[in-house]
Order: C-alpha cells, then sequence, then structure tokens
C-alpha cells in the first residue's frame, strides 16, 4: 500500500525499476556512508604518526570498526534518526551512533576522537562523492553500456541496410540505417568515456577550509598530507583548496556529461519514434499488452515515449544541480545540503529513460520491404550524384540542370536512364552512373559501421 500512495513515481510506479539505486543514493546509503567515513579518519588517526595522543588500534579492533559498516542494516540507520530526532543534526547524530557502539568494547576510550577536527562538510562531501562514484559505476553505467550495446549490435546487422535518408523531413540521399544508429553509438560512447575519467573531489580541511583545528591541536602535522592521504585512500581525488564546502564543481562536471547522454539518448528515442511512425521499423506485439482502450489494432512506441519523458525530467534536475551547487555564498550556506537530497531523483528518472529505450530497442523488428520500396519510388536523389559527376567532368550549370529535372517532381528509373544515357561523359563514369540505383547509392556507409569499435578502442 505505501507505494501506491508514493508522491513521486521513483518510489510508486518505476520502484522496481531503481531499486538498486536505493543502496547508494537513499538516505540510508548516506547515513552508512557517513559512518564509513567518520570510522575511516579513527583508523586514520590510529595509523598516523603525527597525531600522537591516539593510541593505535589492534587489529580486532580495526575488523570491529569496519564492521559498523559492513553490517550496518535499516535497525542501524533507524537508531541513528531516532537519535537526530534529539541533536537535530543528522552528522552529529551519525557520531553519536559510533560512540554509543564504542560503549563496553575495547575501544570506548577512544570515543572522544570520533570525529576529532572535523566539520559536517568534511563527513558529507566524502560521502557524497562515494555516494555518486558508486551510483554511476555500479548502477547508471552498466544500463548505458546496455543501451549503447544493443544499438551497436544492431547497426552491425543493418550496415547494408539501405535507407532513403531525411533531411528536413524530405527524401534526401540514401544512407544506411547501421550507420544511422552507429551515429549515435559513436556519441554514446565519448560521453561513457568522459564519465569513465571523472575525477570524484574530496576535501578534509575543517571547518573554513584552513585547517584551524588541526594546526592549534597538532602544530607540526603536516596537515595537508594527512588529509591528501585520507581522501585518496577513500577513492576520491583531493582538493586541497575549498571554503567549509567542496565546492562540487566535480559533480557539475559529472552532471554535465549525463545531461549531454541523456540528450543524446532523447534524441535517438525521437529517432526511433519517428522511423517507426514511417515504417521503417515494425514493433513486435507484446501478448496480453494494449495499445489503446479503444483501438484494438494499435502497437505504440510507448517505451521511447517514456524514455523521452523521463530523460527530461533527469535533465531538468540535473542542471538545476549543476548550476545551483557550484554557488555557495561566502564560506558556505545550506543551499547545497538540501539540494543534494535530489541526487536520487535526477540519476533515477535517467535510468528509468535508458531502462525504457532498452525495452523499446528489443521490440522492434526492420521493415526491409518498406525500405525497398521507397528507395525504388525516389530515383530523384539521384540527381546529387549525376550532377556531381557532371561537374567533375566540367560540365557547366550542372547543378542547375538537375534541379530542373528532378525538383518537386517525381522521377522514376526509365527518366533517369534516359537522362543519364543523353550526357556526353566518359564512358566509365557514364557506366558507373547508368548502374547506379537509389539502393545502391549509399557511399561508404557500411565501412564506417565496421569501424565504428576500431574508432573507440583508439580513443
Amino acid at each position: 500500500m505505501l507505494a501506491i500512495r508514493a508522491i513521486t513515481p521513483l518510489d510508486g510506479r518505476y520502484a522496481n525499476q531503481v531499486s538498486g539505486l536505493a543502496d547508494h543514493l537513499s538516505e540510508w546509503a548516506l547515513i552508512k556512508r557517513r559512518v564509513e567515513v567518520e570510522v575511516e579518519w579513527l583508523l586514520e588517526m590510529a595509523a598516523c604518526a603525527d597525531i600522537a595522543d591516539m593510541r593505535a588500534l589492534t587489529g580486532v579492533e580495526q575488523d570491529y570498526l569496519r564492521g559498523l559498516v559492513a553490517n550496518f542494516d535499516d535497525d542501524a540507520a533507524q537508531r541513528v534518526k531516532a537519535i537526530e530526532r534529539v541533536t537535530n543534526h543528522d552528522v552529529k547524530a551519525v557520531e553519536y551512533y559510533i560512540r554509543e557502539r564504542l560503549q563496553g568494547t575495547s575501544l570506548e576510550d577512544v570515543g572522544e576522537w570520533v570525529h576529532f577536527c572535523c566539520t559536517s562538510e568534511d563527513i558529507n562531501n566524502l560521502s557524497h562523492a562515494l555516494m555518486i562514484k558508486s551510483a554511476l559505476e555500479d548502477e547508471w553505467l552498466p544500463q548505458a553500456r546496455t543501451l549503447v550495446d544493443g544499438a551497436a549490435s544492431l547497426a552491425k546487422q543493418t550496415a547494408d541496410t539501405a535507407l532513403l535518408a531525411r533531411t528536413h523531413g524530405q527524401a534526401a540521399s540514401p544512407t544506411t540505417l547501421g550507420k544511422e544508429l552507429a551515429v549515435f553509438v559513436y556519441r554514446w560512447r565519448r560521453q561513457m568515456r568522459q564519465l569513465k575519467n571523472a575525477e570524484y573531489l574530496g576535501k578534509f580541511n575543517g571547518a573554513v577550509g584552513s585547517y584551524n583545528a588541526h594546526a592549534i591541536a597538532y602544530p607540526d602535522a603536516d596537515w595537508q598530507d594527512i588529509s591528501r592521504r585520507f581522501v585518496e585512500r577513500l577513492g576520491l581525488t583531493h582538493n586541497p583548496l575549498t571554503t567549509q564546502i567542496e565546492p562540487h564543481d566535480y559533480i557539475s562536471e559529472i552532471f554535465h556529461t549525463l545531461i549531454r547522454f541523456n540528450t543524446i539518448t532523447l534524441d535517438f528515442d525521437r529517432d526511433m519514434w519517428s522511423y517507426i511512425s514511417l515504417g521503417v521499423f515494425s514493433q513486435r506485439a507484446v501478448e496480453g499488452e494494449v495499445g489503446s482502450s479503444t483501438m484494438p489494432h494499435k502497437v505504440n512506441p510507448i517505451n521511447f515515449e517514456n524514455s523521452e519523458a523521463n530523460l527530461g525530467i533527469s535533465n531538468a534536475l540535473l542542471e538545476h544541480l549543476a548550476t545551483k551547487l557550484p554557488v555557495s555564498r561566502l564560506q558556505r550556506d545550506l543551499t547545497d545540503s538540501s539540494a543534494l537530497r535530489n541526487l536520487g531523483p535526477a540519476i533515477g528518472h535517467s535510468l528509468v529513460g535508458l531502462k525504457s529505450a532498452q525495452r523499446g530497442l528489443r521490440q522492434v523488428g526492420v521493415d526491409e520491404r518498406l525500405l525497398d520500396a521507397e528507395l525504388d519510388d525516389a530515383w530523384e536523389v539521384l540527381a546529387e550524384a549525376v550532377q556531381t559527376v557532371m561537374r567533375k567532368q566540367g560540365g557547366e550549370d550542372a547543378y542547375d540542370l538537375l534541379k530542373g529535372f528532378t525538383r518537386g517532381q517525381r522521377v522514376t528509373e526509365a527518366d533517369m536512364r534516359h537522362f543519364v544515357k543523353g550526357l556526353e561523359m566518359s564512358s566509365d563514369d557514364k557506366k558507373r552512373l547508368m548502374a547506379l540505383t537509389p539502393a545502391g547509392y549509399t557511399g561508404i556507409a557500411a565501412e564506417l559501421v565496421a569501424r565504428m569499435d576500431g574508432w573507440d578502442e583508439a580513443n
């Protein structure tokens, strides 16, 4: 009953599609990451010779601390929330929770070292970086790859399938269906490479970014190096110069890449919708599905439409976060904290969009007879080929001659053959034009598809 009362579709209608994100982008995940960062900082201090008053920890004690993260469950998260209801501070609640878990153990004497020299944002920024990184690597990127691989596979299957191209919605020089799909594959893969090489930044430098508390407690310690080592040990890139908050520029960079990937997919959705409308693709009917409440024959391209809608919502959220997060008054304000609670919806709607596009792609089949018939009824598209060869031969007014012959007119095979036959040009060129058909006028489209993977590997 709870799902049907959800006020967002990600928690209701689409809950099953985004359930994997809960381990990465939910409030539960945020609390768990905060516990992880606090625990790892305690372990870092115990191993740091410059922090002389923090004792070394035994192997059993280290295992116990890491167990607080490994065994973190709903009960643990609810306990943190119960503490927060008293403290009215979410990060302080995590600190108190860890100290509570140390009571009655050999670690009770190090309780005061939990959150030592930390401001809340030291914990939060690292937690958010870890959350975004794992969400994209474990959930989003695998779905993106599945979509791209599916389109690449169909591109290879249709590399030689001639297609009447349409520019401005009108018949244009033929291409192949595979080459047109390969264009999307190449675009997608560029964005995926940028995500793969993305930096996830983290800062660990105190209340205003100047190591104030650190330097007064241990003035001889190399706090910049300690901070760098700790951040890098978490698998993040150290940001050495910040205010109280990590400025979130890297999040903006990542989200703008996601926006571009979403936009390419949205463009793909609209092209697939158009190809289905034109009959290039037919859709397999799914047993039990209804296409229309009143028209029994309908098989609608609903998956591509659903994908388009969700990607648009995702882009709106991502764009807001990408432009809002890097802006903070003076040393900090709280607007980023509230905004960052929408990481899940922003990425979640993108994930739904990718999965919908995948379903749509799996449902289509090529109507090759229609493609052949369209091409055979569009001999006027060979005007480009004929006027180009005429110009090569030095023919005057070649373009205007073909324009007068073909523009706005239906040209049959016989018309085109008769026109070419009357041209004065070398026998080889004339022979090649006389043998040319619309279906055969696809340039090196098939070769471009064949080289598609090689270009990706080269980059």
